[in-house]
């Protein structure tokens, strides 16, 4: 009977000695510039579609056609309202008062100054 001895001895493949990457300067340009595009698209984006809305903070409405009123203790929208437009709807009156001071809600603190549109009587 014949017997095969498969058990020899295992034969690695040579290793191969790794080259270390080096970056010359000039690949060091063209790697800063292709980080450098996105961060300078974003802030392009944001220069350009952002100005707008920083020039309309008060609203949309045009220089000249409000005055400031400052507010006093115990002074509400409503109070408000109905002190500078007697004759006008008070809702409506809260209503402007709140777009044209980009207000989120009616309160209001004593010493906060809000504008008021010239339509309206300041007899206050």
């Amino acid at each position: 009977m014949t017997t095969i001895d498969i058990a020899g001895t295992p034969v690695f493949a040579p290793r191969v000695a790794q080259t270390r990457l080096r970056l010359t300067a000039r690949g060091r340009r063209v790697l800063a510039g292709l980080a450098a595009v996105p961060a300078i698209v974003a802030l392009s984006i944001a220069i350009l579609s952002g100005g707008g809305a920083l020039a309309s903070g008060e609203g949309n409405a045009p220089a000249g056609t409000y005055e400031q009123l400052t507010v006093l203790p115990g002074d509400t929208l409503w109070s408000i309202a109905q002190s500078i437009a007697p004759d006008a709807d008070p809702r409506d009156v809260v209503g402007e008062l709140m777009r044209l001071n980009a207000l989120p809600s009616g309160e209001l603190v004593a010493g906060q100054s809000i504008a008021v549109p010239l339509e309206y009587s300041t007899q206050r």
